[in-house]
């Protein structure tokens, strides 16, 4: 049986049918046990509710009863405003959290740039006026030491060599 047959029945029920639409329904009843079956348990469910009704009485007219529900539904509804008002400290939060996050990219995509960038050559010397020189070269693997001995200025002073003569 689908919904439009039960809710006819209910209609039938409660005298809500035209006159020749209830005579159809008695006639599909009479052939029907299943609807008649129905139509007997919605009677029973009509009388226990009919006496269950009577027993709960509400202090007010029945209209001022059901208002004051509705106007509670409508108070809990209403969406209280919220303070908008963000303390400083979160607000300056707000703003740190994104510039830290990119400070962190840049420094990281420029430490990953320096890395891929090939190694110079590099010169040093330990002492200013020491005389040698450290070269080194990280493409070839090689470190040259160069010792320059007696250095130039002590050239330079030197008497010149005796010739052969």
């Amino acid at each position: 049986m689908d919904i439009e047959s039960e809710l006819k029945l209910q209609a039938y029920l409660d005298g809500e049918l035209p006159e020749a639409e209830a005579r159809a329904v008695k006639v599909w009843l009479d052939k029907e046990p299943g609807a008649a079956e129905l139509l007997t348990e919605l009677r029973q469910t009509g009388v226990a509710l009919a006496g269950f009704e009577s027993a709960i009485r509400v202090p007010e007219s029945r209209e001022f009863y059901w208002s004051k529900i509705a106007r509670e539904i409508e108070r809990l509804e209403r969406v209280e405003p919220r303070n908008t008002e963000v303390p400083w400290l979160v607000r300056l939060q707000r703003m740190l959290m994104p510039a830290t996050a990119l400070a962190l990219l840049v420094m990281g995509g420029l430490m990953a740039l320096r890395s891929e960038l090939p190694k110079t050559d590099e010169m040093e010397t330990a002492m200013t006026d020491s005389g040698a020189f450290t070269y080194r070269d990280y493409d070839a693997g090689t470190t040259l030491i160069w010792l320059s001995y007696p250095s130039d200025n002590e050239v330079a002073k030197a008497a010149p060599a005796a010739t052969l003569q």
